[in-house]
């Protein structure tokens, strides 16, 4: 990701300084001097001295000719950092206050950009990731036909998987604690595994994590099946374990739980007297 940035035409032959001279730099009122300098240590991957250098010399160059360009050197200075918080929060200032600007369109990209590398871990609270979704699909809107279009689709995309793989853990939680616990009633958690898968279902129906949230709906309703006193209690659990089986089976023939899918739905017909409409 190359930065083009126009030099403004001043006379000015700016060579990489020892710090020293450096710290004259800062000290300066010379605008010119300053954002100069700034553009030469970016140029030579001096990140820290260049944001130093400009975020000191920001009041400096309000409504001057480098204004436009500092904000976004500045911005595009944190990102090469991987600081991408605060990139993401310098490329939003740049395409709220520039929105007819020269780097309108890539300060809008770099902005949500930023936000979906720094989205945390899916063990994580997920709120950065969601303003990162939002950010992405704005740019879509108004960039429909950006080069970068592609790019920001896939992001969306690992966002969304992100946001599923959340989901599953938390259905997985559910299962296990079901296994453990009875607390708050029998069934409760792996009720509210099945709720949490189906809720899954809906939000991410296209996820690669599908037949996980279909395999733990099946294997949740068989386990409150089992925990089932009252033999009108079974009946109905067996009924609903049936049609999760046939969901699984007809979308994942070939998936990989089908023998332990088709194995216990197998024993519960066995055992519980059910019409065998087992598939092989």
């Amino acid at each position: 990701m190359n930065l083009k940035l126009t030099y403004l035409s001043f006379p000015i032959l700016v060579l990489f300084v020892p710090w020293r001279e450096y710290n004259k730099i800062l000290k300066n009122t010379d605008i010119t001097l300053k954002y100069e300098t700034a553009k030469k240590y970016f140029d030579d991957k001096k990140y820290n001295q260049a944001i130093i250098l400009l975020e000191g010399a920001a009041p400096l160059m309000k409504h001057t000719a480098y204004e436009k360009e500092s904000l976004y050197l500045l911005a595009q200075s944190f990102y090469k950092k991987k600081d991408y918080a605060s990139a993401s929060r310098y490329f939003q200032s740049y395409y709220t206050s520039f929105p007819k600007g020269e780097y309108t369109e890539s300060a809008h990209f770099y902005s949500a950009y930023s936000l979906y590398l720094a989205s945390p871990s899916a063990r994580f609270d997920q709120s950065d990731t969601y303003k990162a979704i939002q950010q992405l699909q704005d740019f879509l809107k108004y960039y429909s036909q950006s080069n970068k279009k592609e790019i920001v689709k896939y992001a969306l995309s690992e966002l969304q998987e992100k946001l599923a793989l959340k989901e599953l853990m938390a259905i997985r939680l559910y299962y296990d604690l079901g296994n453990y616990l009875l607390y708050p009633f029998p069934g409760g958690n792996y009720l509210s595994c099945i709720i949490t898968a189906q809720n899954a279902l809906k939000s991410y129906p296209f996820s690669k994590y599908r037949e996980d949230f279909i395999y733990y709906i099946f294997m949740a309703r068989y386990k409150i099946a089992l925990q089932s006193i009252k033999k009108e209690e079974k009946d109905f659990q067996y009924c609903d374990i049936t049609n999760e089986y046939y969901s699984y089976i007809d979308e994942y023939p070939s998936g990989k739980h089908l023998r332990e899918v088709q194995q216990l739905y197998h024993d519960m017909v066995k055992h519980h007297g059910m019409v065998n409409h087992f598939k092989y």
